[in-house]
């Protein structure tokens, strides 16, 4: 007996109907690319939104070299950059302000790798690597560094990330372990924040005002006198992490599934929740330790990077580009919009509010890096 079709199944030569129709599960902003047995689903809204990215971060660096807190005209600071110039305004284009925006986008980049992994983890579009306790495990210990000294030089920023590091297995440790769910994390990580923060406070109060004015201005968020020494060693660790958490991040996507059923697609979502988190709180205490606690770069660059991404991907490389443009435009501003220069994390912080605002009250909300509501 013939078998019988269903009504609008395709049908073969002989009539009957195939034992299976083929599905295309692709999403409609990738592309497969397949050569032999290898294929890759290639992003095509997300590699575009990269490849617009890079120009427009281009020119921010440009506008950045130009715009001068010193009344220095353009042809001078032009003339600076190509070495032309008298020797004062060369040393000031080359060895201040170039190193000061190459110091600005790595820093940016990090953060906004770390913002994305964090956001991903957590499922929530709110999440940032100083609710973990980064930002003040960082702070505290390079503030315990300065304590006692007469002149409030901070320490070097190699010490940021032992402190994020030491705050993050705190956390961790209270939390019950690093592949527990991202929700717990957070809710720990608050407390012990706030408590790290505290002491930190604490420590200051007990200081004198050259110390405390030393400090502030580092604990706010600035780039002031960052050179090639701590730009260098920043690179690196940019260099060796991102492609790392372009990996981790890809399988981030999987966190909407439960762990039996990733477990099923061949994912350990215990190891891929730890792999983040340890990646996330390195690129963010690293950040830290060298440019201080710039806020809301980590919570503005993966969401404006999943804007443009599409809410199918985890956006780590935009994310590392958005959050470099929005450090590099921040330090840019605050040397021209006021009478005398404003760090960068004081303009990114009022920036940031509104920012805030938008993205609580807006509501064609898109979701978090992992496609959760």
């Amino acid at each position: 007996m013939t078998p019988r079709r269903a009504p609008g199944s395709p049908a073969t030569a002989s009539g009957t109907a195939p034992d299976h129709a083929a599905i295309d599960i692709t999403p409609p902003d990738s592309t497969v690319l397949r050569r032999g047995a290898v294929s890759w689903l290639f992003p095509r809204r997300g590699a575009l939104a990269a490849v617009l990215l890079l120009p427009a971060l281009a020119v921010l660096v440009v506008l950045a070299a130009l715009a001068s807190s010193s009344g220095m005209s353009l042809a001078d600071t032009v003339s600076g950059l190509l070495g032309t110039g008298d020797r004062g305004t060369t040393m000031i284009v080359r060895d201040f302000r170039l190193p000061r925006i190459f110091v600005g986008v790595t820093v940016g980049a990090c953060l906004g790798t770390a913002g994305c992994l964090t956001q991903a983890l957590a499922g929530n579009r709110l999440a940032t690597p100083d609710l973990i306790g980064v930002d003040d495990g960082a702070t505290a210990v390079v503030v315990a560094t300065a304590a006692g000294s007469s002149t409030g030089m901070v320490g070097a920023w190699w010490l940021g990330p032992l402190g994020a590091v030491g705050a993050a297995v705190l956390v961790v440790l209270c939390a019950g372990g690093a592949g527990t769910a991202g929700y717990r994390v957070l809710v720990v990580g608050i407390g012990v924040s706030t408590f790290i923060g505290a002491a930190g406070d604490l420590i200051m109060s007990r200081e004198n005002d050259n110390t405390a004015g030393g400090v502030f201005l580092w604990a706010v968020g600035s780039l002031n006198g960052r050179d090639w020494s701590v730009g260098t060693p920043l690179l690196i660790v940019l260099i060796a992490l991102l492609p790392l958490g372009l990996a981790v991040g890809h399988r981030l996507r999987l966190l909407h599934f439960d762990d039996d059923m990733a477990a099923a697609l061949g994912a350990d979502l215990r190891r891929v929740r730890a792999a983040a988190l340890a990646l996330a709180v390195v690129l963010a205490g690293v950040a830290v330790g060298v440019g201080g606690p710039i806020g809301f770069v980590a919570l503005a660059a993966p969401i404006l990077a999943q804007r443009l991404a599409g809410p199918t991907r985890v956006p780590v490389l935009g994310s590392a580009l958005v959050g470099a443009a929005l450090v590099t435009a921040a330090d840019a501003l605050g040397r021209v919009v006021a009478p005398v220069e404003l760090p960068v994390g004081v303009v990114t912080s009022v920036l940031g509010g509104p920012f805030l605002l938008w993205v609580l009250l807006r509501a064609d909300s898109d979701g978090p890096p992992t496609g959760k509501a």
